[in-house]
């Protein structure tokens, strides 16, 4: 930001989530001062920043701030994060930005960042009308039935190049009515769906791009449906359903824990 530039809502979504420097600080509590509904809004979204934060306490396993634990995440690629230090950083990152929609880079190239936010973009976009396509299909909702689960794994991770898990998601009420295959980002991309007891569905799109060297969480709403998506170095992830915030959240979190890394 310089100086004499307007205060843009990335501006705003930096501020809540802690991101800027002193005099930056300085400037843009200068210009909430001036315009009480904006500051209303960073107000909301440090609020619900803060009810994540507890409702991700009992996954807090390592005491540092968010600055060491992204320059730990930072220097993953020459040295493994053990599994707990990798948990805790992902709960930090989904406080900071499934709620205030913020991107959080992990490396400070403008190239790297404009990729991930691309990427980021696509996956939001692609995976809500995925759903919207599929999930109300009655006949073909999938390629792909659960009872081939061993053969869909193996059939997606070739397409994709990289192993493929398919999460378990019964223990949280859902099961795996199958998946697919589809573009991502003009890219082989792989689709899962879920359905619940009650019959509602969700869809899990996960889409492949080398280039991208970024990590964030965030949320989105579009047509009525909800998409809680993150990108984990070169893979997006997005999981998407006609249902609550929390309920997607929970959803998301169980898909993070069981994808390969």
């Amino acid at each position: 930001m310089t100086r004499d530039s307007a205060i843009t809502e990335s501006d705003l979504h930096a501020y809540a989530d802690g991101l800027l420097g002193t005099q930056e600080c300085a400037r843009v509590e200068q210009w909430l001062e001036l315009n009480p509904q904006a500051r209303e809004k960073v107000q909301d979204w440090q609020a619900h920043a803060k009810a994540l934060r507890q409702a991700f306490a009992p996954y807090h396993t390592a005491k540092y701030d968010d600055q060491t634990l992204l320059n730990t995440l930072q220097n993953s690629k020459r040295r493994t994060v053990p599994i707990l230090m990798r948990t805790a950083a992902a709960c930090l990152m989904f406080v900071a930005g499934a709620v205030a929609g913020q991107f959080i880079p992990l490396f400070s190239k403008q190239s790297d960042i404009a990729t991930g936010l691309q990427l980021s973009s696509d996956i939001s976009t692609q995976a809500g009308s995925a759903y919207l396509i599929y999930a109300s299909e009655v006949r073909h909702p999938v390629e792909v039935g659960a009872d081939q689960q061993a053969h869909l794994a193996t059939w997606l991770g070739k397409r994709l190049g990289y192993p493929f898990a398919i999460p378990d998601l019964t223990s949280i009420g859902y099961e795996l009515v199958g998946g697919r295959l589809l573009p991502v980002s003009g890219k082989p991309g792989a689709m899962l769906m879920y359905q619940s007891g009650s019959g509602e569905r969700v869809t899990v799109l996960v889409g492949r791009n080398p280039q991208n060297r970024t990590t964030s969480f965030r949320l989105a709403d579009a047509n009525g449906v909800a998409t809680f998506y993150w990108i984990d170095n070169d893979i997006g992830y997005a999981v998407s359903g006609e249902i609550s915030h929390v309920a997607l959240r929970r959803i998301a979190e169980e898909c993070y824990r069981q994808f390969p890394t």
